[in-house]
């Protein structure tokens, strides 16, 4: 049986990744599947769309980290927040909704832990895009279902995402 090297909130903090940014999950430094162009451009295209049409009142960071918990960090892919830009490195509060796009070795059950923080940390909407199949669920705290009319929805920032502009 293998050993994990646990590591604390500060030392995570410090440490540069060469390659893409780490989740952090009590103690555990977690990789992320990133990289591949389909994923880039679904992740693209949601913050391209957000920060076009919602100039004012709503802003649409790539990658930003989420502290979630006192010892977890994660980092959607997409993160957006109503109001202006924030003021902190590191979103400490709820942002409105956060986009997760699935990558060819996502794994169910990592993405339902992220799913699962998301929501306790009480962000209301998650919404989850599958590149491959052209389809996207939204995850709240009443539940989930897949999108099919064609619109991710966050009513409580009255944001409204067409998936057509998102996979054009």
């Amino acid at each position: 049986m293998g050993t994990t090297t646990l590591v604390s909130v500060e030392e995570y903090l410090r440490t540069s990744f060469p390659d893409a940014d780490r989740e952090y999950v009590d103690g555990r430094i977690v990789e992320r599947n990133v990289g591949e162009v389909d994923h880039s451009d679904v992740q693209t295209a949601v913050a391209y769309y957000l920060r076009t049409h919602y100039k004012k009142g709503v802003w649409a960071g790539v990658e930003v980290r989420v502290q979630v918990k006192k010892t977890r960090f994660r980092i959607p892919d997409v993160t957006v927040v109503g109001g202006g830009k924030p003021a902190e490195a590191i979103i400490r509060k709820p942002p409105a909704i956060v986009v997760e796009v699935l990558s060819p070795d996502d794994r169910a059950g990592d993405l339902e832990d992220k799913i699962a923080d998301y929501l306790a940390f009480g962000i209301p909407y998650v919404w989850v895009i599958n590149p491959e199949s052209r389809r996207a669920h939204v995850h709240t705290q009443d539940g989930s279902r897949e999108v099919k009319d064609g619109l991710l929805r966050a009513e409580s920032i009255k944001v409204e995402v067409p998936l057509a502009e998102i996979f054009a």
